[in-house]
């Protein structure tokens, strides 16, 4: 089946207002920036965004903040976003934070079908704070449910037509999982290739999971703090 969208627009061009959308990529490395972008020219609105990091001011999920169009954050970490830390303070902005690990999990479980699970992570602290607890062999175990969306914007290194993808280093981050845990996988890649082109044993994620392909643009390889040596 051929899935080629021919532009970041016409790919969210059924994304409605209030939904939950899973956002691949670590810092500012796999991140779906074509996708981003076209969420902030279309305006849509009361978004809940299911994202590692909040971006920077002036880029990435960041651009959506400046919109006022992001209702809820569901992060592990939001650290490099003044205006983001302002939105939360003053109650504009919903705050989910999970441990890392626990957030992983939380997207790998929803795409495998699996509602909930205990973890010991969080125990004892307010991210356990109003969730079941319960003991196993002695230890306590926090109850955290799986996630999912009802969409999910990939971005990879590689793909194909039907939606085979290849992502490369610690642009790996994230991407596979959020691909089997949404409704409607949408993926941006930097090389859109042939059927066949790309090694089957080196395939991260089947197209199985994706519903919509196109070939991002103008990627630029961002340095969130630079560092010198004085010579």
């Amino acid at each position: 089946m051929d899935k080629r969208t021919p532009s970041a627009d016409a790919a969210i061009s059924n994304l409605s207002d209030g939904v939950t959308i899973l956002m691949g990529g670590f810092g500012l490395c796999g991140i779906p920036e074509n996708l981003i972008d076209a969420v902030r020219r279309k305006g849509t609105k009361d978004l809940t965004i299911v994202s590692n990091n909040a971006g920077v001011d002036g880029f990435g999920i960041g651009l959506l903040l400046q919109n006022r169009q992001v209702r809820k954050m569901v992060s592990t970490y939001v650290g490099e976003n003044k205006l983001f830390e302002q939105q939360v303070a003053s109650g504009e902005l919903q705050l989910e934070l999970n441990p890392q690990g626990t957030f992983s999990e939380r997207i790998r479980a929803g795409g495998a079908g699996i509602p909930a699970f205990y973890t010991p992570t969080g125990y004892g602290t307010m991210v356990a704070e109003g969730k079941e607890i319960r003991e196993f062999d002695g230890r306590q175990y926090v109850l955290e449910r799986g996630i999912r969306g009802n969409f999910a914007f990939i971005k990879a290194w590689k793909g194909d037509r039907w939606g085979n993808l290849i992502f490369r280093k610690t642009a790996r981050n994230f991407n596979p999982m959020m691909a089997t845990a949404a409704d409607y996988v949408i993926a941006e890649v930097e090389q859109l290739v042939e059927p066949g082109q790309l090694p089957p044993d080196q395939v991260h994620t089947p197209g199985i999971y994706v519903n919509a392909i196109f070939q991002g643009a103008n990627y630029v390889k961002r340095i969130e703090k630079r560092t010198v040596q004085k010579v």
